[in-house]
């Protein structure tokens, strides 16, 4: 958000802030959010290249819906069933670490 847009909402009574703030979210528990959701954003760009969703089910004994909610971020989804999935599309232990240490 522009400087200008920020001093008129707070002009107005707004207040403004990051999600973290609003959420009082801990380092740790923000660290997590932003690992997940790199995690669903490249587990939906390599399986995309490589197989369906209902594919990529059947490889890690899950379902295609499963596979859609952990590709658009859903808090439900577990950081082992991203791997696992990322695993299954090919991706390296070393491509996971990656990923995650680009986080932040």
């Amino acid at each position: 958000m522009d400087k200008l847009k920020k001093e008129r909402l707070e002009a107005k009574g707004w207040k403004v802030g990051t999600v973290s703030e609003f959420l009082e979210l801990t380092p740790e528990e923000n660290a997590l959010i932003e690992i997940k959701l790199a995690l669903s954003r490249s587990l939906k760009q390599r399986r995309q290249q490589v197989m369906t969703q209902a594919e990529l089910a059947g490889k890690i004994q899950s379902s295609q819906p499963r596979i859609a909610k952990a590709e658009n971020g859903d808090a439900s989804v577990s950081i082992e069933l991203l791997i696992r999935a990322m695993l299954a599309t090919g991706a390296t232990p070393k491509e996971i670490g990656q990923i995650i240490a680009e986080v932040g």
